[in-house]
Parts: C-alpha cells; sequence; structure tokens
C-alpha cells in the first residue's frame, strides 16, 4: 500500500492513475476518528434504524502468516442476504493477471483509495450454502467449505507453501452495522460501516464507489461535500478496518495460546 501525509506524491500519483485505468472498480474510503462519529452521523443524517447487521470473520495464522504475504480470507454473514465469502491478494498489478482470471465473473480487480494512501486488489468472490459460516465458527464443518473450487485453487497459488485452508484460525467474528443511504446534495450513493470491536474500539467509515472513468471526478466532488457538511478529510486518522480486525483477534489467540507464568511454591513452616 501507498502511504503518506495526505497529499501524493508525484510518483503515487502516476501509479494510482495506472492501476485506476486497468481496474474494474474504485472504492472510495474514509475513516472517522472516535471522537467525530457521532457529529458524523449526525451531519450525514445517516438513520441506524436502516442498518443490515453482519457478522464477519477472517481466517490466517495466529502470527498472521497470511497477512504478511498480502492474503485476506473472509467469510460473512448478512441479515437478511446469503452468506458470502472471499480470497483476497493485495496489492496486485492488473496487467500480471491473467486472461481467464480477468474474464471470470467471480473475480474483481478493485482500487481502494483514502486520504494519503491506495492499494489495489484481486478479489475471488463466492457464496457458500446458507448456514456454512455458522456451521464452520461452532466447528461443525472445515474451513474449506466455506469456499468453493476456484477460490481454493486462488489460494492455493498465493499462499506460502504447506499453509492449508483447513490449518487456519478463525479470527472474529466482530458485528458490522452496515448503512446504504443517498446523501442530500450528493448525487451518488454512500455506504456508512461501524464496526465493533471486543475490548469497545468503533471504526466508522464511509465509502462510496464509482467506475475508473468517474474515479477522480468522485474525489472531488466527495472531498467538497464533506467539507461542506463540516467533516474532515485527512490521511491523519487513517485505519482499516480489516487491519484493525486482523490485529486485535492475533494479539487475542496469542495470549490464549501462551503458557500460564509458573508460580513459586507457597513457603512452608
Amino acid at each position: 500500500m501507498a502511504k503518506s501525509d495526505y497529499r501524493l506524491s508525484d510518483e503515487q500519483l502516476s501509479e494510482l492513475l495506472k492501476l485506476v485505468g486497468e481496474a474494474d472498480s474504485v472504492e472510495l474510503k474514509l475513516t472517522i476518528p472516535h471522537a467525530e462519529q457521532r457529529t458524523t452521523i449526525s451531519a450525514l443524517e445517516i438513520d441506524p434504524l436502516d442498518a443490515q447487521m453482519r457478522q464477519v470473520v477472517f481466517f490466517d495464522t495466529p502470527d498472521l502468516t497470511l497477512d504478511k504475504h498480502g492474503i485476506v480470507v473472509r467469510a460473512r454473514r448478512s441479515q437478511g442476504k446469503p452468506d458470502d465469502s472471499v480470497v483476497k491478494l493485495r496489492p496486485v498489478a492488473p496487467d500480471k493477471i491473467s486472461a481467464d482470471l480477468r474474464g471470470d465473473a467471480n473475480f474483481v480487480v478493485e482500487v481502494d483509495a483514502m486520504p494519503g494512501g491506495f492499494v489495489c486488489s484481486g478479489s475471488f468472490k463466492g457464496a457458500p450454502v446458507s448456514t456454512e459460516v455458522r456451521q464452520v465458527l461452532g466447528g461443525g464443518k472445515p474451513v474449506r467449505k466455506l469456499f468453493n473450487k476456484q477460490q481454493r485453487a486462488f489460494f492455493a497459488t498465493h499462499a506460502p507453501k504447506g499453509l492449508e485452508l483447513d490449518g487456519l484460525s478463525a479470527l472474529g467474528p466482530i458485528t458490522v452495522l452496515k448503512v446504504k443511504f443517498n446523501p442530500t446534495g450528493f448525487g451518488r450513493r454512500m455506504v456508512a460501516e461501524l464496526w465493533f470491536y471486543p475490548d469497545g474500539e468503533r471504526i466508522l467509515e464511509l465509502s462510496t464507489k464509482c467506475t475508473p472513468r468517474e474515479a477522480f471526478q468522485t474525489v472531488a466532488e466527495a472531498r467538497a461535500f464533506l467539507h461542506d457538511r463540516g467533516i474532515e478529510v485527512s490521511g491523519e486518522h487513517q485505519q482499516t478496518k480489516t487491519r484493525t480486525a486482523l490485529e486485535y483477534f492475533s494479539a487475542e489467540l496469542t495470549s490464549a495460546a501462551a503458557p500460564e507464568p509458573a508460580t513459586e511454591p507457597a513457603p512452608t513452616g
């Protein structure tokens, strides 16, 4: 991922232009600092009662081996919608992806951009049988059951040698509220996601999707719209939902696996 404070360097901008031109879609994201979440929700007139509840779980080793290799394995349950799963590789160079893979309707190349940074990813999406995510979390089915043949092949191609889907640990689940809304004064749908971490931390992310051709115009329009509503757009407080979740649950798994400290016998006599 390319990172800076807020403005991209000329080199980063050139890279971003190339990636956007070769991607299937672009998603613009903004993380709202904890202290400003309530005022942001109010300024955008987001109604919490419109939210869809979701449950997201990641799969990795306790020391995040997949994450270190740029691989994200995730499954999700959604209120009123079928379960879904994804195997994601990032960063990717779109021009290095085979024509067969780019031609698969379930494979998407997307650029995620936020203030001061961007990353291009390739995602293989799937739809597990209903209730399978819950069964896997309960230990009733192996992890591989959440992923179809193409996803498993994609994983095997990019995962470290010897690491199998069934050898991964569940990181999560984490509860998410998602609201799709059409804010007044902005001619594009936005999405707000509020992630509730077990330690009480919350991440509020605003996002909007657009085609590669619309990307830079959408950035300008979104920035102006948010500024008019008093919402700061800067790279200072940006953090990703996935990164925060992986680090939290990795620490939890590592702590649970650590041996109990030895205790000295009580003095006698």
